[in-house]
């Protein structure tokens, strides 16, 4: 059946995923009373769909799906797809059927963190791998592929929510030990192809198999470990970005002076200066720690300064709107007093007179609420200027800091460079007078033809280091300068919004107040 089904889609023309084919199938699939007329009318929005089906039509490539960025079921299947594409927009995606296709490599799938139940029956699919993402999984349908390699299942054991499997059609599943196999190696599978597992299949496969999934166990457990390791290191490399002080909390720095200093490292192996490269970089990475601990000192500092910035504008805003909501709950309750007494009133000049009444508290209310609005935007003015130059201050005063500490990385480098220099010209009127007694490697000694040549590789590699530490001073203070410049301007554009929107919500609410008082009908009061 399933052949026949297949070689009728050959025989028709492969369709495009257009806007046509979309809104048709949308609006095939939607309430076909006056709701689902009046919505056809005026228009459908695709990003308020659910739920899309497009099964039977012929589609040989996904595409234009990327408007439907609040779907959660999506049918593709009994089409003619070769590649899972054009789906990253899809996050909210629950449930995918994209079975009776030809595809054959599971890929796209990396944005779907929600996916529970993916079906990909009856394609072309030998191996199982591209999953990661899908952390929720649980139901996979993979039957009628042509994945062959049992080892191949071992990678599912890392789907926890994984409850639902069906392989039967493909080559793995004609093994003698199939059903065995996956229960050891997948033992919270509940149903493998439509059969519910029993406790004691579970247990014979579990003993059958126990020395390797001991042995798998011992090996995933160090492979999380490992994991977890790498995680908190970067989640404390982060940490140290988020202070501008990351990789000086040790010899980085020094290091990398020296990584691209092929003359410097010549000029290692002379006579003497080990001892002095050992006590530079023991020097030289003291200054680098104090600069790495007085960064994450001032980070706290900062961080202390933002929470309490944002408290007190989180404070202001809530105690302005709770003055706001006590106005207009006063004036809701003198308002509806006052249409009760409109509705009640028999004589027409009374009544236009109220009426009058009610504009003017409406006015007053508007009022009210605007002064109300321009106290927080002055409030808000003086909290955010007084935060401004307190970052500001703190910034600077760190960025001066710093530079003091790598001035003093530099004097050592400037020392350093002073003592080499003098250790290299020795050496070279020793070499000229035969009185050296060490022997030199060969690239070091072809340095030391004349004292140009020695004077110049000594002074390429201390431009080298000199290079190193500028640009880290430099990096560190462009960084926390933007950061500083696009906090600040983050604060001053959020209470723009904030203030528009404010006045805006106050506008429509008076204006509906308006509205309502001047639409009251009082004619069938009168009569």
């Amino acid at each position: 059946m399933w052949e026949k089904m297949n070689r009728l889609c050959d025989l028709m023309e492969p369709r495009v995923m257009d806007d046509d084919m979309l809104k048709l199938a949308v609006g095939g699939q939607g309430p076909q009373e006056e709701a689902g007329q009046l919505a056809k009318q005026e228009g459908i929005v695709f990003k308020d769909v659910l739920s899309l089906q497009l099964d039977f039509r012929n589609i040989l490539r996904i595409d234009n799906l990327w408007q439907f960025e609040n779907l959660r079921k999506l049918q593709l299947d009994n089409n003619i797809i070769e590649k899972i594409e054009g789906l990253e927009n899809l996050t909210h995606l629950v449930w995918l059927d994209l079975s009776f296709n030809n595809i054959e490599t599971i890929e796209g799938l990396d944005t779907l963190v929600n996916l529970e139940d993916l079906s990909l029956f009856n394609n072309r699919i030998s191996k199982i791998d591209s999953l990661d993402a899908l952390v929720k999984l649980q139901v996979l349908s993979l039957g009628n592929n042509q994945i062959d390699n049992m080892m191949n299942i071992i990678y599912l054991r890392r789907f926890k929510c994984l409850r639902t499997l069906s392989l039967s059609g493909n080559p793995i599943s004609e093994a003698e030990d199939y059903k065995m196999f996956i229960c050891a190696y997948l033992p919270d599978l509940v149903y493998l192809d439509f059969r519910r597992i029993d406790d004691h299949t579970k247990e014979l496969a579990e003993a059958k198999h126990q020395y390797s999934i001991d042995e798998l166990k011992h090996q995933e457990n160090l492979m999380q470990v490992q994991l977890e390791d790498e995680q908190a290191r970067q989640e404390e490399l982060e940490k140290h970005k988020t202070a501008f002080v990351e990789h000086l909390n040790g010899s980085f720095l020094f290091d990398s002076m020296y990584a691209e200093d092929s003359e410097g490292n010549k000029l290692s192996y002379l006579p003497g200066v080990s001892e002095l490269l050992e006590a530079y970089k023991d020097k030289f990475v003291i200054i680098c720690v104090n600069i790495f601990e007085y960064g994450l000192k001032q980070q706290e500092k900062r961080k202390t300064e933002l929470d309490i910035f944002s408290e007190c504008v989180h404070e202001a805003i809530q105690e302005n709107q709770e003055q706001g909501k006590h106005k207009i709950a006063q004036f809701e309750e003198k308002h509806l007093s006052s249409l009760s007494a409109i509705r009640e009133e028999l004589e027409l000049p009374n009544i236009e007179k109220k009426i009058l009444e009610c504009s003017a508290d409406i006015s007053e209310l508007f009022n009210e609420l605007m002064m109300l609005e321009m106290q927080l935007v002055e409030q808000l003015e003086e909290t955010i200027n007084m935060f401004e130059r307190n970052i500001v201050d703190m910034v600077g005063l760190f960025i001066k800091n710093v530079r003091s500490l790598m001035a003093q990385c530099r004097d050592l480098e400037n020392h350093h460079h002073e003592k080499l220099l003098e250790i290299s010209i020795s050496t070279l009127e020793k070499i000229v007078k035969g009185d050296l007694d060490e022997d030199l490697p060969d690239d070091l000694r072809a340095l030391f033809v004349d004292k140009d040549m020695i004077v110049n590789a000594v002074g390429a590699s201390h431009d080298i280091h000199l290079l190193k530490i500028d640009n880290r001073e430099g990096e560190l203070v462009t960084r926390i300068d933007s950061w500083c410049t696009h906090l600040v301007d983050k604060i001053h554009k959020d209470e723009i919004m904030r203030n528009r929107k404010r006045v805006k919500e106050i506008n429509q609410y008076i204006d509906h107040m308006q509205s309502e008082l001047d639409n009251l009908d009082y004619g069938d009061i009168l009569d």
